[in-house]
């Protein structure tokens, strides 16, 4: 929504805070208690659009019930972007949902304070080990966990990791700050802590106690036996599709509320966070909120990463080959949804849910997809591809090829990731490549390489494809084929040609 020439810019309204909550307009929510009763009871690490498009929505909940042992506590390991945004606003910001022509928003007011740990390192140890803080939250990326992906056991090679095991200064990786907050709780004898990752790893919960006490046992094998025996892990899922906050965003939520918020959150409104019932103290009020507590995520898990996750990391290296900059763009292009029904054919019988949840899960897929209210950017969904294909693509290709089963689309989706990460669209321009691990990997193959050369590299590349499915001819040689077939014929014609 752009300014008309009558309406002050985003920027000349009134600034987002407490002291301006009263200029709201009746239709926008607001907290409406006292904050400054507010007390923390979760850390969260990793401050983005996501968190905040979920769980900081769910603690604000819980306070404006009267459950005010819920505040957050949120630390950016990196970049004090979001911290100087939102700092000038008391840590207020508008949350929107989104659902074609219809928004509706509120400002949430559970971040209580915000830590950039490179700046503030002492202060968030101490958050961590606050006694009156019961949950730690993770949305830090598949590659903030320190993991080494071809073992699943800590990456020591990662340079955060090592800084952290090489001394004992001020931490720089997750895994170093959560071990520094735990020992002082360790020796404080504070409360059992209950840590929640967030993030799209399978078996989350259970990945991150397995790298964390690695980490602590390389430190002090005391803290080792004490995260062992006292800290829980429950896996967790969470299903939402927040996009990354755009200026136009900016200039909406400002025409909407007659304030200026420098970092709100845009979203879809459909959401499902499921978390293993599994909790070393106080368990989170935020079942009012919808969020399910239940006896095993997996399910649910293995159902998100390879329907919504997978088909989104199909689409953003379909939609970066053919010049789709959204979501939307990519699926109104016919092509594109036969791929993907095509696509989820064969990825729904891996599945270890019911027929009828996976089913019901699968037909909103495309709605959410197609809404257009939500521009969700292919080139952000592409970020750490190398990271995502290996779970959402290769695994349920290689259970499929276990029980003899086809995979054209799943191979496909493969093909058309190894052509985007040349950084070049079938017209001919190029685009940027957001693959770190991409970009280090010592076998990656040069540019203009010949499809056939191309995809011989990339089956070397043994953190994605492992040794086996290299080795088998009925990955290897049709996976050739696709990409022989999108560098000669564009992803289009070429996705035309298999399905139609």
């Amino acid at each position: 929504m752009l300014s008309s020439p009558s309406e002050p810019a985003a920027t000349e309204r009134p600034r987002l805070s407490e002291g301006a909550l009263d200029r709201l307009p009746p239709a926008i929510g607001r907290p409406r208690y006292d904050r400054a009763a507010a007390r923390p009871g979760i850390v969260h690490l990793g401050l983005g659009a996501f968190h905040r498009g979920h769980q900081a929505v769910f603690a604000d909940d819980a306070l404006r019930r009267g459950d005010m042992g819920w505040g957050i506590v949120a630390a950016s390991l990196r970049s004090p972007e979001t911290r100087d945004a939102l700092c000038p606003q008391d840590g207020l910001y508008t949350f929107a949902l989104r659902d074609g022509a219809s928004v509706s928003a509120r400002v949430v007011g559970s971040l209580l304070r915000i830590i950039v740990a490179p700046e503030e390192p002492e202060a968030l140890i101490a958050a961590l080990a606050d006694p009156a803080v019961k949950l730690v939250t993770l949305t830090i990326t598949e590659k903030g966990y320190g993991i080494d992906r071809a073992t699943g056991r800590l990456d020591r090679a990662d340079p955060a990791v090592a800084a952290d095991l090489a001394a004992f200064g001020p931490p720089v990786s997750a895994l170093g700050f959560l071990a520094a907050g735990l020992d002082r709780r360790r020796q404080a004898g504070a409360p059992p802590l209950t840590i929640v990752s967030c993030d799209n790893l399978p078996k989350n919960g259970a990945m991150l106690r397995a790298v964390l006490t690695e980490f602590a046992a390389a430190r002090d094998p005391a803290l080792r036996s004490y995260i062992e025996e006292t800290i829980a892990f429950p896996s967790a899922m969470v299903d939402r599709i927040v996009p990354a906050t755009t200026e136009a965003d900016r200039r909406e939520v400002a025409a909407l509320t007659g304030l200026f918020d420098a970092w709100p959150v845009l979203a879809e409104p459909a959401f499902d966070w499921i978390v293993e019932d599994r909790f070393a103290g106080e368990r989170p009020p935020f079942e009012a909120s919808g969020v399910r507590f239940v006896a095993d995520v997996e399910p649910y898990e293995h159902m998100k990463l390879r329907l919504l996750n997978g088909a989104h990391t199909a689409i953003a290296a379909i939609g970066r080959l053919a010049g789709f900059e959204t979501v939307p763009q990519a699926v109104a292009h016919p092509g594109v949804r036969r791929f993907l029904e095509r696509y989820w054919a064969e990825t729904e019988p891996t599945l270890a849910i019911d027929a009828a949840t996976a089913a019901a899960y699968r037909a909103a897929l495309l709605p959410r997809f197609a809404n257009p209210a939500l521009p969700h950017r292919t080139a952000q969904i592409a970020t750490d591809a190398s990271l995502k294909v290996p779970q959402r693509l290769v695994s349920p290709a290689r259970e499929r090829l276990a029980r003899g089963e086809g995979i054209e689309a799943l191979v496909f989706a493969v093909a058309a990731w190894i052509r985007s990460s040349s950084g070049e669209n079938d017209a001919g321009q190029a685009f940027a490549v957001a693959d770190p691990a991409l970009l280090a990997w010592p076998g990656r193959p040069a540019p203009r390489l010949g499809p056939e050369a191309e995809t011989e590299a990339f089956l070397r590349f043994e953190a994605v494809f492992g040794a086996d499915l290299p080795k088998d001819p009925r990955f290897a040689v049709p996976l050739s084929r696709a990409v022989a077939d999108i560098a000669a014929e564009g992803v289009l014609a070429a996705m035309a040609a298999r399905f139609g």
